[in-house]
């Protein structure tokens, strides 16, 4: 094996290691959650979501590579390629659009008690399954081209022109208008979320500097007050908006290079680090929903007790 393909094996592997099992211990703890308290949050709903989509990026996109890569096992022939790079756009789009509901209803839920904001937020805590479905149907449809143009690698000139290459597969569009068509709308679904979730953050960090003033004058005033739900709540979501904006911004970077390259890159270097920065934030935004929410750690740390129990 080149140092090449181990190092990106190795780099896929660690996403994987880190990914699958992050995102299950969430989705495990929020249904023990569930269980035991007999409902979720729309906050906690939204989290739920947001983790299985994640996990979904982190198995079926990062985890497949690593077994092609080690020949352990490889689906990408015509039918895997379009179906791991359907699942894994669809996957990667709800992810960032659950980022975006999250960072909304939080914004939300600052809102003062009465407030039209506030009856807003009771609105889409009624609603959240309609969101839900809506969600899955839009970015379904955005997604359908790796089901129409997606093949497995193969020396083939005509896989030259018009063309992604994404190591073992390629995404061959029939005309460069259709393949920019496609990109400019992969763009725009990521950078509306990215605009509106920005905006809510900057919202929840007006909210968290009030917030600190006036810990900071109780405490003056010998009162002392602990972090509020709230607080760390949005302290969670300006936190996964930052690692958002971070990590798929330099994906949507390499995207709009690769849209301006006329031919088909010959390596699939481009890609590869697109699909390790979006499946990053996927790997990782696990540990920051575990570390700040004290019910899920909680049900975490008991899930890993019982595992580890002789």
């Amino acid at each position: 094996m080149n140092p090449d393909a181990l190092t990106r094996g190795l780099l896929f592997l660690s996403l994987a290691v880190t990914g699958v099992p992050g995102n299950t211990i969430v989705i495990c703890a929020f249904l023990s959650l569930a269980y035991h308290e007999g409902r979720l949050s729309p906050a906690d709903a939204i989290v739920l979501h947001l983790a299985s989509a994640n996990l979904a990026v982190v198995a079926v996109r990062c985890l497949l590579e690593v077994l092609a890569t080690f020949s352990v096992y490889n689906v990408f022939d015509d039918t895997g390629c379009k179906a791991v790079i359907f699942i894994y756009r669809t996957s990667r789009s709800l992810s960032i659009w659950l980022t975006f509901v999250l960072s909304a209803y939080q914004c939300l839920s600052v809102a003062p008690p009465g407030s039209r904001w506030a009856g807003v937020r009771v609105l889409v805590g009624q609603y959240l399954g309609v969101i839900f479905l809506a969600l899955w149907l839009i970015n379904t449809s955005m997604s359908v081209a790796p089901l129409l143009f997606a093949v497995g690698a193969r020396n083939d000139s005509k896989l030259t022109q018009n063309a992604i290459n994404v190591e073992f597969c390629f995404l061959s569009f029939p005309s460069r208008l259709s393949r920019d068509s496609n990109g400019a709308a992969q763009v725009g679904r990521d950078v509306v979320p990215m605009a509106l979730m920005a905006t809510a953050s900057l919202v929840l960090l007006v909210f968290l500097y009030r917030n600190s003033r006036r810990a900071e004058a109780l405490r003056s005033g010998g009162a002392r007050q602990g972090p509020s739900a709230e607080r760390r709540a949005a302290v969670t979501v300006v936190t996964l908006v930052t690692l958002y904006v971070l990590f798929y911004g330099v994906d949507n970077g390499l995207w709009v290079y690769t849209l301006t390259v006329p031919q088909t890159l010959g390596s699939s270097l481009i890609s590869d680090l697109r699909i390790f920065f979006s499946s990053l934030y996927a790997a990782v935004s696990p540990l920051v929903i575990i570390v700040s929410n004290k019910k899920v750690s909680q049900r975490a740390k008991d899930a890993l007790g019982r595992c580890s129990a002789p």
